[in-house]
């Protein structure tokens, strides 16, 4: 008999199923499902607007995505359910809700319908900046050992600065609600029952360590007296290592995707973190990114180090055995889709429609034996804040040593650029800690469609970088975990370290440096790193004055 796994991929707009067999990996069938409500930044759906730096979704929607895209895929595949032997599943984080003990979010009831604050607060919600800047102040003051692990920051994205904004700004939602738990906790509960978070969730957003679990009442107690018995009261949830059994997948649920009741599902991931075993990543050295609307940096060590400005460095958090590493990008794939909506004049739109090809493409097009440094642009990749290495999500984008020559690729060609410096600034970061950077892995629909910016990293970089064949690394990563889930004695794999070596596929070509453009880039780096001194640490905070100004007469 086949025997296949199924990887579910919770993202930012949509939700894809793939259906994998196991005994090589091979994709059989794949299903998207596009949330109805996509990321709510503007109003929630009863009516009521949000500020800015708001970015919710509805909990609704995951579970409509959820049916829909296992049917899909059992339906195109005509698998048989008992051929299913194991479930994984990765989402978007940190991404919050307040749920009641029997499931229910606060969002989908009457009372809470029209509060924001019970709503899904997703992975790009920024609202708690004052109150990642206060836990900041408090770790510092009290002196807490976890803060190493975090590269001395917090993020306003994480976890306890969003639940620490509900309760000061809507404090009867943290008091009703039984828990707060990742929505990828939350669609694990609703499919087996069980309770449970992983050491992924927990660690890169929650501050949790391996051996002294979370931080102390007294520090929750600093933070606000409400909160000293938080993982307690509101997080009382088992923590299991990835590449564990969650639980197995429930009558109810089984009926609803059409699957067999009992399936393993595997311990939930990070979405981009999945994209490690996706990418066959499996030993330390070997640098993952995956590019989308922003982009993570993950890495596996065999020892923890102090790395200033990532997420987190977890055992267990990304595969098992290893140390797993985090830095990342707030804003990449989203300022080139900024420039393209708004800053490409009209000329542009109809020669790509004309082509019957997207403005990106054109773009590129038009970039095609380009020279490094001929456009006399420099940026900052800063239009979503800055997650690593400094953290700040403040912090607005810059374009430096425009024209009246400067044309619309001349500017795309410096967002690009930009992003391969933040890239290379986390490197930089990485190596100065001891974790060396011996290899790098691209992923996602970025490098996969665009060779240009692929070959621009590769130069910025001066290192060889190969690309993930596979366009939907982050599922696979999660049809890896499941078939991880299921006993050695049906699947005949050890553990998901040997499943993803079998899984994970790169693609033949390999980017090899141009030497002349790397000292260009050499010269364009130094300058970047002048700006980011300049305008990220302290020197001039024209950036922090800019957006006060504006937030004042809007």
């Amino acid at each position: 008999m086949k025997k296949y796994a199924i990887g579910l991929d919770f993202g930012t707009l949509s939700v894809r199923a793939l259906l994998v067999d196991i005994e090589d990996g091979k994709e059989i069938a794949q299903s998207v499902f596009e949330y109805p409500h996509a990321v709510m930044e503007t109003h929630i759906p009863t009516g009521e607007t949000l500020p800015p730096a708001w970015a919710l979704q509805d909990p609704g929607d995951y579970m409509e995505g959820l049916i829909s895209v296992v049917r899909g895929v059992m339906k195109s595949s005509r698998v048989l359910p008992t051929e299913v032997i194991g479930i994984g599943v990765d989402f978007t984080s940190a991404t919050i809700l307040p749920v009641y003990k029997d499931k229910t979010p606060l969002s989908m009831t009457e009372e809470f319908a029209h509060e924001k604050h019970a709503y899904v607060k997703l992975w790009k919600h920024h609202g708690g900046e004052e109150e990642a800047i206060l836990i900041d102040k408090i770790a510092r003051e009290r002196n807490e050992e976890f803060m190493k692990m975090y590269g001395g920051k917090v993020s306003s994205e994480w976890t306890i600065p969003k639940i620490l904004e509900t309760l000061h700004k809507a404090p009867e939602v943290y008091e009703k609600a039984d828990y707060f738990m990742e929505a990828l906790d939350w669609i694990l509960w609703e499919m087996t029952d069980k309770l449970t978070t992983s050491a992924c969730t927990a660690g890169f957003k929650m501050f949790y360590h391996h051996e002294t679990g979370f931080p102390s009442k007294e520090f929750f107690k600093a933070l606000d007296p409400r909160m000293e018995n938080f993982v307690e009261e509101k997080f009382n949830i088992p923590v299991l290592p990835i590449g564990a059994c969650a639980g197995h997948l429930c009558d109810a649920m089984a009926k609803e995707l059409g699957l067999t009741p009992g399936t393993p599902v595997g311990t939930g991931i990070i979405d981009a973190h999945c994209a490690v075993p996706g990418g066959g990543v499996g030993k330390p050295g070997e640098l993952m990114i995956i590019m989308g609307t922003s982009s993570c940096h993950l890495m596996l060590a065999d020892h923890s180090a102090q790395i200033e400005g990532i997420q987190g460095i977890i055992k267990d958090g990304i595969m098992p055995g290893f140390f797993g590493i985090e830095a990342g990008q707030s804003c990449v794939g989203d300022h080139f889709a900024w420039f393209v909506d708004n800053c490409v004049p009209e000329d542009y739109t109809r020669q790509a429609r004309e082509k019957g090809i997207s403005v990106h493409q054109l773009l590129s097009e038009k970039l095609a034996g380009y020279k490094a440094g001929a456009s006399g642009l420099v940026a900052l990749d800063w239009f979503n804040g800055v997650r690593s290495p400094l953290m700040d999500f403040d912090l607005n984008g810059l374009i430096l040593g425009m024209n009246l020559l400067t044309k619309p690729e001349d500017i795309y060609l410096a967002l690009i650029e930009a992003t391969a410096y933040g890239t290379r600034a986390i490197v930089e970061s990485f190596e100065k800690a001891g974790i060396p950077v011996n290899s790098v892995v691209l992923s996602g629909g970025i490098p996969s469609k665009n060779p240009l910016i692929v070959q621009i990293y590769t130069d910025v970089l001066n290192r060889e970088i190969k690309v993930c064949a596979s366009d939907q690394a982050c599922a696979l990563g999660a049809a890896v975990l499941g078939t991880a889930a299921a006993p050695e004695s049906i699947t005949g794999y050890k553990d998901a370290n040997e499943i993803a070596a079998k899984f994970a596929k790169l693609q033949d070509k390999t980017y090899v440096p141009d030497p002349e453009k790397v000292a260009v880039y050499d010269k364009l780096y130094a300058e970047y790193n002048t700006l980011l001194d300049y305008f990220g640490r302290g020197a001039n905070d024209v950036m922090k004055r800019l957006n006060k100004i504006r937030e004042e007469n809007k």
